[in-house]
């Protein structure tokens, strides 16, 4: 992918003992006085970081790491029974390959749930944490406003629901704008605000494209169940790795040690959301999806309410927690609000 980097980045493979791993770099000079380490979402790759690692000031080493089966890095089954911690123990295979000792860490997204898990499982490896646009730390959709389960198979959730048609169009390599499940036409609705424009869309697309497909990468596989809507999440692939039979961060709460964190997200996010409609529950009550249970059965998730609840109580228990909502702004806002995130960025590193 190399037709695809900015002036000032460059790329190479960093071979590790999980994988060999594709690694953007924008090298700091006249002495590193920090270094930030960027984790993307899904159906993403490195590319998205791009302006934002040329933007930081020269003093600062900004590395971005390609998951396994996204942009560059070797393609790999993701095992979702453990969570996101295939990702996450790939991104610390990196920073130890490369001796990188702490960093400042930022997750997107997926991204934000394995910068949590990797706090979780290495703590020695966070100086800081910033969380864009994170998934809950309960997880994708199934979950009540306090974490627990609706229901023991957490029904509605992981591989089942994704849409066919744009998971085909990917592996198609689907750069047109006339399906509504096209990757542009989803980029558009889904990952930035609407109206917002981009000069470097056809860049986005292409880190769209990246995402290896199938039930061992995205989005996974799935199981029946009798609850409502029919599917549960399954042991394989992305979208099973924030199921919340798997996925549970909310630890860090317990953490002895609590590296500050910045949480950023858009006020117009259509994907983490208190009524996002990638949620199955949220479709249902709609009436998108037929035969939703009801509030009482299958409420949305309050995505939104949970993470400020798990910050507030690690904020409660001794850490620093922020949180800034850019109005206007969508899933995106290292790419939408590229001068304000910078400037929260940096004030949060200090």
């Amino acid at each position: 992918m190399t037709g695809t980097l900015l002036a000032g980045i460059a790329a190479r493979r960093v071979p590790t003992d999980r994988l060999a791993a594709n690694v953007l770099e924008r090298p700091s000079s006249g002495g590193t006085e920090a270094t930030v380490l960027f984790v993307h979402g899904n159906v993403s790759s490195s590319l998205f970081w791009q302006p934002l690692m040329l933007a930081l000031p020269r003093s600062v080493r900004a590395l971005a790491v390609d998951l396994r089966g996204f942009g560059d890095s070797e393609t790999l089954p993701v095992d979702a029974t453990r969570g996101v911690r295939d990702f996450s123990d790939d991104v610390a295979a990196v920073a130890d390959a490369l001796a990188l000792g702490p960093v400042h860490l930022v997750g997107w997204s997926m991204g934000g749930g394995v910068a949590m898990q990797l706090l979780l499982d290495r703590p020695d490896l966070v100086r800081t944490l910033t969380l864009v646009s994170t998934v809950s730390p309960y997880g994708f959709g199934g979950t009540a406003a306090d974490g627990s389960l609706l229901n023991a198979d957490a029904s509605g959730t992981g591989g089942g629901g994704a849409n066919p048609d744009f998971v085909a169009r990917l592996a198609a390599g689907d750069t047109g704008e006339e399906s509504p499940t096209s990757p542009l036409a989803v980029y558009r609705s889904s990952y930035v605000a609407p109206g917002f424009v981009s000069e470097r869309e056809d860049l986005w697309v292409e880190s769209m494209l990246s995402t290896a497909t199938g039930e061992d990468n995205y989005p996974g596989d799935a199981t029946g169940t009798e609850e409502w809507p029919g599917f549960a999440p399954g042991p394989r692939g992305v979208l099973n790795t924030m199921a919340p039979t798997y996925f549970d961060t909310s630890g860090i709460v317990d953490l002895p040690a609590k590296p500050p964190v910045l949480w950023i997200h858009g006020a117009l996010d259509a994907i983490v959301g208190d009524a996002s409609f990638f949620d199955l529950n949220q479709l249902g009550a709609a009436g998108i999806i037929p035969g939703w249970p009801g509030e009482e059965v299958a409420p949305p998730q309050p995505m939104l309410a949970q993470t400020r609840a798990v910050l507030d109580r690690y904020a409660a228990a001794g850490g620093g927690s922020r949180e800034v909502v850019f109005e206007g702004c969508g899933h995106s806002p290292h790419i939408e609000k590229p001068d304000e995130f910078l400037a929260e960025l940096l004030a949060h590193l200090g």
